[in-house]
């Protein structure tokens, strides 16, 4: 008899494992992310419902801490979602139901973005090329705002191995962004929706905005999906907007307005992580009001928006209460202050940008928004090409 020990932290160790034996890839990793470790805390529970929480954990082998109005139940995902499986689970009604959507993310991540024009595939990682067609933004502002530099640079970062582009049409960069109107705005993206449209007709476009009539004039202009970097916030009616042309649509954390989200001015947490998973929470909620399916909706932290550099990094060690809500995860860390290279030449900042998105990877997002898409593209695959942490 032979032992092999396996890290079942890692599904990739198990899956291979499993595939190596006869396994179909497909059942092997679903088998290797159910024996994954996971936890998951009740709170504001009474004593008396702690006392029987603790008791089925412990007839299910799973692992338990309690604490005052608080039980932490933890062990492999398999276990824990068979806490609330239909015939025989312990747990039965609204609770059981909370703990499914609470895992589904964990066990069941999503291998698709569904957008207007079509399915963005999850099946490795996604690299968004940034397309700022500004006067002002942070990094490039004024290099791409005529509609033929644009369209170059969108071509350039598509052969550098970009997916997908943004395309923004205002900043949001620190130090106070100039807000812009409607017309302005339109004025700075029409040409180039036009141009990406003859150009590059099968490549997804997202666009950048916080205006529903912005987002209505872009999707009916080829536009794929709406990335709207207040979440919902400024203008609710997006999401009415995305639901009725069947759009994706992103929602980033942030605070404030466009001129002030990128500063420290609302940058007070008790719990970042946590409040930010919540306040995404609450905008799925009136996403998915408005109609908006499960499918179409990408949740995005929102690294260095409303966010001091620690508090940047604690959202994104946290980010595994983002991916267990089920849907895919973005995250933009692209040179941004919080790298701790802006006083550094841009592949200084490329190559810090390059990092993060690897660990934002092995931590469970799916796309990634960048301005150097060959970098972050090969940096990517090989982190792909080991296996999926």
């Amino acid at each position: 008899m032979n032992l092999t020990p396996l890290a079942s932290r890692t599904p990739a160790v198990v899956r291979d494992a499993l595939v190596r034996r006869g396994m179909d890839a497909a059942h092997a990793d679903a088998a290797a992310r159910g024996l994954s470790p996971a936890a998951i805390v009740f709170d504001d529970v009474s004593h008396d419902h702690c006392r029987s929480l603790v008791e089925i954990a412990q007839r299910q082998g799973l692992e338990s801490l309690t604490g005052n109005g608080w039980v932490l139940l933890a062990g492999s995902a398999a276990r824990l979602v068979g806490l609330a499986r239909p015939g025989a689970a312990p747990l039965a009604g609204a609770e059981a139901e909370a703990l499914t959507g609470a895992l589904r993310g964990l066990v069941e991540p999503p291998d698709r973005w569904v957008t207007r024009r079509g399915t963005v595939k999850l099946d490795r990682p996604v690299v968004a090329g940034i397309l700022n067609v500004t006067p002002d933004s942070f990094s490039d502002g004024g290099r791409y705002l005529e509609p033929d530099a644009a369209l170059a640079h969108a071509e350039a970062l598509v052969a550098a191995g970009a997916d997908m582009l943004d395309v923004g049409a205002e900043s949001t960069r620190p130090g106070g962004a100039t807000p812009v109107t409607v017309d302005e705005e339109w004025h700075r993206l029409a040409p180039v929706l036009e141009r990406l449209e003859r150009a590059l007709p099968g490549v997804p476009v997202s666009i950048d905005t916080v205006k529903a009539e912005i987002a209505e004039r872009a999707l009916h202009a080829g536009a794929w999906a709406i990335n709207d970097v207040s979440g919902l916030r400024l203008d609710p009616h997006i999401a009415d907007v995305c639901a009725s042309h069947g759009a994706g649509l992103v929602l980033m954390h942030s605070r404030g307005s466009t001129d002030t989200m990128a500063s420290y001015e609302r940058a007070t947490y008790e719990d970042v992580a946590g409040e930010t998973a919540a306040e995404l929470g609450e905008a799925v909620e009136r996403a998915t009001h408005a109609g908006m399916a499960r499918e179409r909706i990408v949740l995005d932290p929102g690294l260095g928006f409303a966010k001091t550099p620690a508090q940047s990094f604690a959202a994104l060690r946290g980010m595994a209460l983002l991916v267990a809500q089920g849907f895919p995860v973005m995250v933009g860390p692209s040179r941004k202050r919080f790298l701790g290279v802006a006083d550094r030449d841009v592949g200084a900042q490329d190559q810090a940008t390059a990092v993060v998105c690897v660990a934002a990877c092995q931590l469970g997002a799916t796309l990634f928004r960048v301005h150097n898409a060959s970098i972050v593209r090969e940096a990517l695959d090989l982190a792909h090409a080991v296996g999926r942490a």
